[in-house]
């Protein structure tokens, strides 16, 4: 299997079933990530040091404006798609493997964790994992350990209060917090 299959595979939604090709090609790719995440923490990198290697573990060219404070986790990383300005905080951890889609101008908190796969509910079954992707609009602030849920879209000019564990859509230009988060507050 090519590594644009296996990727758009999951983006599509397909479960990956334990033991099967593309539960290979996961670890496979998981091990290029964990190799280029570690050369991200190991040692200081100019700021122009960290996009390339962000651009490494994407696979593509990384938007004007991106900023990352180390040290930084990916799973996978060919799964993150990031907008123009983004700044990561230290401590993140993205679990890619059923996307990330990041806006323009979002800012990611401390220890931010963004998980894209859950294991299936059925005993029998529970090695193998379903891809749901998680999207960012533009303009959003994750508060620091914030953790986003498979499947979830936080809209535009919204913000994701400390801590919060967002298991639903956030609408957009609102303030959501809490374990499940819940609406604070509509901003104006």
């Amino acid at each position: 299997m090519q590594e644009q299959e296996y990727l758009n595979r999951l983006l599509a939604g397909e479960a990956v079933e334990a033991g099967s090709e593309m539960h290979l090609m996961m670890h496979g790719m998981s091990q290029q990530a964990i190799r280029i995440c570690m050369e991200i923490n190991s040692a200081y990198h100019e700021p122009g040091e960290l996009k390339a290697l962000m651009g490494e573990l994407t696979g593509r060219a990384v938007p004007e404006g991106f900023a990352l404070f180390p040290p930084f986790n990916a799973d996978c990383g060919r799964n993150i798609y990031l907008g123009e300005d983004v700044f990561i905080n230290s401590g993140c951890k993205f679990q890619d493997q059923g996307g990330i889609f990041i806006g323009d101008r979002c800012l990611i908190g401390h220890n931010v964790v963004i998980a894209t796969l859950n294991h299936h509910m059925d005993v029998d079954r529970r090695g193998g994992m379903v891809p749901k992707p998680v999207r960012l609009g533009s303009d959003v602030w994750v508060g620091s350990g914030a953790i986003l849920l498979p499947g979830i879209t936080v809209g535009d000019g919204a913000v994701v209060a400390a801590g919060a564990v967002v298991t639903t859509d956030v609408a957009p230009r609102t303030i959501v917090g809490g374990n499940p988060a819940r609406l604070i507050k509509r901003i104006a």
